[in-house]
Parts: structure tokens; sequence; C-alpha cells
């Protein structure tokens, strides 16, 4: 097995164990964490304690569920985060994550999270896919759309809706819209992953390999841009 062939698996094993781990929806206002990991910041994020090592943090999300709530875009970065420790293990991701923050895509430069706006038929599993509701309540504004994470062939597990089919996520969505609405939710046209050609380089031997290719087939002309610890690909 490659290394990102080996990272996608992780990352869906790491949200199948969340999808029964106990952790809760939240809302960045009502967040909350295991103080004795976590401090919880100002704006719902959680940032780890001093003399906690990154990895045991990352791990108690897992092992304590209940004493976590968190939204969906952050649910996302903590099993790419999850995904990573368990492929290059507790020493190299505790280099590389030192001061780590959990804060909706406030992502560690070192995860390289990337965008690309291509069809959503290219998705692998392990990747991030988005679910959006155009007509949302504006009462019930977390629902505007859902992180998802690809777990199948149209099975995903998103934060607060469990492991679902496409259909079963956007009727969800569709639950929550304004009065009068008269737009689906629909999957958009975009694939999120972390980049695996960088991180090959933190795991054993035996996983590293000299390049890895982008999750949507090759002659799509794209053009890369980098926004603080976000890089954006746009076709």
């Amino acid at each position: 097995m490659n290394f990102e062939d080996a990272l996608r698996s992780n990352i869906v094993a790491a949200a199948r164990e969340m999808s029964t781990g106990g952790t809760r929806f939240a809302t960045f206002r009502t967040s909350f964490c295991n103080k004795n990991y976590w401090y919880l910041t100002n704006n719902g994020g959680f940032h780890i304690r001093d003399g906690v090592s990154p990895s045991k943090g990352i791990r108690d999300i897992f092992s304590n569920g209940s004493k976590y709530g968190f939204e969906c875009a952050t649910a996302v970065v903590i099993l790419f985060y999850k995904g990573v420790l368990d492929t290059i293990g507790s020493t190299k991701f505790n280099e590389l994550f030192g001061r780590l923050l959990l804060h909706s895509w406030d992502t560690d430069a070192d995860l390289g999270v990337s965008s690309a706006e291509v069809s959503a038929s290219y998705g692998r599993p392990g990747d991030c896919l988005y679910f959006k509701n155009p007509d949302v309540n504006p009462e019930k504004m977390e629902w505007q759309g859902e992180n998802v994470i690809m777990l199948d062939q149209d099975l995903y597990y998103g934060h607060g809706v469990g492991i679902r089919s496409a259909n079963d996520i956007i009727n969800a969505l569709n639950r929550r819209r304004r009065s009068g609405a008269d737009r689906s939710a629909y999957l958009e046209d975009l694939i999120v992953y972390p980049d695996y050609d960088y991180l090959s380089q933190f795991a054993p031997s035996d996983l590293r390999q000299s390049y890895i290719g982008l999750p949507f087939p090759p002659g799509l002309a794209a053009v890369k841009a980098r926004i603080g610890g976000r890089r954006t690909l746009r076709m």
C-alpha cells in the first residue's frame, strides 16, 4: 500500500470511529472540549495545552468523545489529523503539529489542506465533500451546509448527521430550509484533501513515494494559490 492509499484508509477509519465515539455537534458558540487536554478559545476552537502532546489530544477526542462538541468543518479537520497520526505515528506527528489548534478550516500549514473545484464524481474515499443548502432557514444557519468525508460509493460521514447516503443528507438539509424555499440542497463540485505528497516524506520508508497525484484524473488544468495555511486549487 502506498502513502496516499494508507492515509485515505486511515481517514475513513477515523470517520467511522468518530461516528460511534460519542462526540456531539455544536456551534462555535456552544463548542466544548476535555479541558485536561485542550484550552477552549474565545471563538470556539481547541488549543492544545502546554505539556500535552498533540497526538494524545487527538486520540482523546476518539476515546472520550462525550467530552467534545464541535461543528462539521472542525470534525473534518480532526479526521484529517487523526488519519495523518495513524499513518506517520506519534513522534513525527508531534514534531509537525506541536502547537495544534482545532478551529474550522484554520489548519496547520503542514497539513496542506487543498481544495479543487471539480466534479464531486471525482471524489474518492477519504476526501472531504460539501453539501450546500442554499435556502437554509436563517434561524438555523448551522444547517447551511454539511462537510462530509466520503467513505465509499454514495456513503458519507457528516458530523451531526452520521453515516448516510447523499440523498439522506440532502433530505436532512432540506428539512432545515426557510419557509417557501424552492431550491434543494445539493452536493457541490468541490473536493478537499490534505497534501499527500508533502506528508509522505514523514511516513515509514515502506509507505513513501516520490509523487502522488491529485484526487482527479490528469489533464485538467489547475491554478494553485495559497492563503495562510490553506492551499486552494481552482479549475
